[in-house]
């Protein structure tokens, strides 16, 4: 049997990440990789697109303040949230489009079939 005819030849549906693309993905998935932080995600997706407060996270997740902003400034670093600062108090909103690659990536249905 001839070498070329056993050649594997897998249909991809989706081009090649780039360096770039792979690094973010990564950061991003290294700063959801704690539960602290995910539950902070799930409170910023579910509450008003104009950002909660970081005092208005500290009762519902049982945890003080400093900590807080710690986990919420992981999540800024990776592109997750954005901050919006009025008089003394910081709004948090989570990134769509980050949110959107990360589903991507994480959501086995070929690209063209969800569109």
């Amino acid at each position: 049997m001839d070498a070329s005819a056993l050649a594997c030849d897998t249909p991809l549906v989706a081009p090649a990440m780039s360096d770039t693309e792979a690094e973010a993905l990564a950061q991003a998935l290294k700063a959801v990789a704690d539960p602290t932080r995910v539950k902070l995600l799930h409170r910023l997706i579910s509450a008003a697109p104009d950002g909660v407060c970081v005092c208005d996270l500290t009762a519902p997740l049982g945890i003080a303040q400093p900590s807080v902003s710690y986990h919420l400034r992981i999540l800024r670093q990776a592109g997750l949230v954005e901050r919006r600062q009025e008089r003394n108090f910081a709004y948090f909103s989570v990134r769509a489009e980050a949110l959107r690659r990360l589903a991507t990536l994480l959501d086995p249905t070929p690209q063209e079939v969800r569109t």
